[in-house]
């Protein structure tokens, strides 16, 4: 809610239980592939619902996925979403976290729902790795990564995970919007798909 009482302006907000994915990344606080993949089912929901009203979020990353009481997700910070009808944003502005954005959004073109599913393929990757997929020491160095080059296998990083990831994350983190997953539920079902079995 929002509004002014007595010549005050005031903005209030849900006070949140919990911590952010980035804590539970830091801190190891999802122990098993069963549960990370819980937690990236209730993200996906949450991104399909948002990418269906036509709103891109644009800046998801683990700092800004909210884990609550019995692992509920919710989306923070909605502060840079742009709504598909909106012209508000020009071309060109590049607005976002840069070790978490898309090809697409760090030149400044248009992004939609699949900018997003990068985002959180990224954050994905870092949850079950430990590690970003692109990495630079300078941000034209991170930028070149992002656009034009290969992320590390993640499974010559952690070789007990299931190699199915390997082919999950090269269409999750393609470079071309076209050729990633098309919707948060075909997301969600690939990595079901997979029948990941839990690994602790």
């Amino acid at each position: 809610d929002f509004g002014e009482e007595e010549g005050l302006l005031y903005m209030a907000m849900e006070l949140l239980e919990g911590e952010d994915l980035r804590d539970a990344i830091d801190n190891a606080l999802l122990k098993t592939l069963d549960e990370k993949l819980d937690v990236m089912d209730g993200i996906l929901a949450a991104l399909d619902y948002a990418h269906a009203k036509g709103v891109v979020h644009r800046d998801i990353k683990p700092a800004n996925i909210h884990l609550g009481p019995g692992r509920q997700v919710k989306i923070m910070d909605f502060g840079l979403a742009r709504v598909s009808t909106s012209e508000m944003t020009q071309e060109g502005i590049v607005l976002g976290t840069p070790s978490f954005m898309s090809p697409e959004q760090l030149q400044g073109r248009p992004v939609t729902g699949r900018s997003d599913l990068f985002s959180l393929a990224v954050s994905l990757y870092q949850l079950l790795t430990g590690q970003l997929p692109f990495r630079g020491d300078t941000m034209p160095g991170l930028m070149m990564k992002i656009a034009l080059e290969p992320h590390p296998r993640i499974c010559a990083i952690h070789p007990t995970l299931p190699p199915g990831l390997d082919a999950f994350f090269e269409r999750a983190l393609a470079k071309d919007p076209a050729a990633r997953y098309d919707s948060g539920a075909s997301f969600a079902q690939a990595l079901r798909d997979l029948n990941l079995p839990d690994k602790r």
